[in-house]
């Protein structure tokens, strides 16, 4: 496993002048010994990530200014430190950059001017590559591997840069965020070039656009999933998170959009994109370019099947290897999209037949349970209508109870908690509510909150379980409790690793804890 760091594509150096022609209003604070004609090929906001030759941007922080790393980042190779005036205010580290006779320059917003920096040292490499984006609440990355799936199909080598993986020919490593901040960004657009890529599919949440992390690559096709509740504790309301959504729908950023027009969001995004725009309904009926009828699911083989009607009204029979009919909303963003990206329909749609299992994202975990042993499915959702989306899709597959283990996560958005566990409450038979990321909260306060919401569904909690213990404690209980013909329902985490609690985070995966407690439950003759 690679990381971030590793992403180095080739670039010619360029002087510190040349680069600052995209960041005009940079200003001297301190000349250095080259001064403007410093070579540079390269630029971070990491000193961890540094390297010879390239210039560091110290970014003010939530505790502590970046400026704070220079030295650091100059010891690794910087040759120049790009910040903002508080940047420039800190005395003892602006003096010992002097000391070092480094270039020392300020701008009013150095995320922005690192990602015009970037554009520029890289030489636009998006404009090398088809390009192909993903927003939404939900569904985001599901979608992006769907893409890859099918791009590779149609179009050849496929790099990813997502929630769960960077991936781009050799190089392939956890994903530390969403979106990659600007300067990696470039540098995975650079190398998805160089290496031979023909497609970049990009994960792009909303604070990516905030953010400035796209800042400069303008994509060839954009799609939205949907607008749901989550991350109102950073925009405050849902008309705010709207607006940040809509700015990946100009023509700064795309130039065509693709657009579930399922909810009321979809439909509002549609009309106010100032780019081009197809639109699709998959669950709901609504007129759009594109519609999905005749869903069902095929509880044999864990496929979904549905039917497609284009544009010019023709019918096509779709078969996927995924679960859930919200999977469909994403598979149709994909399949749309690679169809603008110039990909024969007929060939799209058999690659969506082959698509591969997107981990984390309604992945069973026994495909074929033992005698007397309960279906166990892992999924990320972690949202009320993602969380009551999978309990309808785990329904289709139960015979006996549907039981839903899930918690929420701390320093995170907190209105979101009662109608999360009232949705897993009113669509659940059995409920065990546990901790998930409780980060530097109380997991108590965390999890009396949930039962607050289930509370509105069951005043008297029949059928639910408050695990005290440990999540994995939750899951050994839960899947022990259930029997053949049940489903269980693990939810929140997906594919992640650990478990965040008070800052750390502890070595954890409720795909492997699943997996070591069905191989430890008795089998029944």
């Amino acid at each position: 496993m690679s990381s971030f760091c590793d992403l180095r594509p080739d670039v010619t150096p360029i002087t510190l002048a040349a680069a600052l022609q995209a960041a005009p209003d940079a200003k001297l604070v301190h000349t250095g010994a080259a001064g403007l004609d410093t070579l540079v090929s390269g630029i971070t906001l990491d000193n961890r990530d540094c390297d010879a030759g390239w210039i560091f941007v110290a970014l003010g922080g939530a505790t502590n200014h970046g400026i704070r790393f220079a030295t650091a980042a100059v010891t690794a190779g910087a040759v120049a430190v790009l910040t903002d005036a508080a940047g420039a205010q800190q005395a003892e580290e602006v003096a010992e950059l002097q000391q070092l006779n480094i270039p020392l320059l300020t701008v009013a917003e150095p995320r922005l001017a690192a990602a015009n920096i970037a554009r520029a040292l890289h030489q636009d490499p998006a404009a090398k590559l088809k390009t192909f984006a993903v927003t939404g609440t939900n569904g985001k990355t599901t979608t992006t591997y769907l893409a890859r799936s099918i791009f590779e199909k149609c179009f050849g080598e496929t790099a990813l840069c997502g929630t769960v993986e960077t991936s781009v020919g050799a190089v392939r490593f956890e994903s530390e965020r969403t979106t990659a901040e600007a300067p990696v960004l470039y540098r995975f657009l650079d190398l998805a070039a160089q290496s031979g890529s023909q497609v970049a599919v990009v994960e792009t949440s909303s604070h990516a656009v905030s953010f400035g992390r796209v800042k400069g690559v303008v994509f060839d096709v954009a799609g939205f999933t949907n607008l749901q509740h989550d991350h109102l504790d950073f925009y405050g309301d849902m008309e705010t998170y709207f607006a940040a959504k809509l700015q990946l729908f100009t023509p700064e950023y795309t130039r065509h959009g693709v657009i579930c027009v399922d909810d009321e969001w979809g439909e509002r995004l549609a009309a106010a994109a100032q780019v081009p725009v197809t639109t699709y309904s998959a669950l709901s009926n609504k007129p759009a370019d594109w519609r999905v009828t005749a869903i069902h699911t095929d509880k044999e083989l864990y496929r979904t099947v549905f039917t497609v009607v284009d544009p010019a009204g023709t019918e096509h029979t779709v078969s996927m290897p995924i679960l859930g009919h919200v999977n469909v909303q994403n598979i149709m963003i994909a399949l749309i999209g690679a169809v603008h990206l110039g990909a024969d329909l007929a060939t799209a749609i058999a690659a969506v037949g082959d698509a591969a299992q997107v981990p984390g994202r309604m992945q069973v975990i026994n495909p074929q349970p033992q005698a007397g042993h309960p279906l166990v499915i892992v999924d990320y959702a972690h949202t009320p209508e993602s969380l009551a989306a999978v309990l309808e899709t785990a329904r289709e597959m139960t015979r006996g109870q549907l039981i839903a283990i899930f918690g929420t996560d701390g320093d995170r958005d907190p209105s979101k908690r009662v109608p999360l566990a009232a949705a897993g409450a009113r669509h659940a038979d059995v409920v065990w509510i546990t901790d998930e990321n409780p980060r530097t909260e109380d997991p108590v306060s965390i999890r009396e909150q949930l039962l607050t919401g289930v509370r509105q569904v069951r005043p008297g909690l029949k059928g639910v379980t408050e695990i005290t213990t440990c999540r994995r404690d939750a899951l050994r209980q839960a899947i022990m409790a259930a029997g053949a013909g049940d489903v269980v329902m693990i939810t929140g985490k997906g594919v992640e690793t650990y478990q965040d609690i008070q800052g750390i985070k502890h070595a954890y995966s409720d795909i492997e804890v699943a997996a070591e407690i069905l191989r430890q439950l008795p089998r029944q003759a």
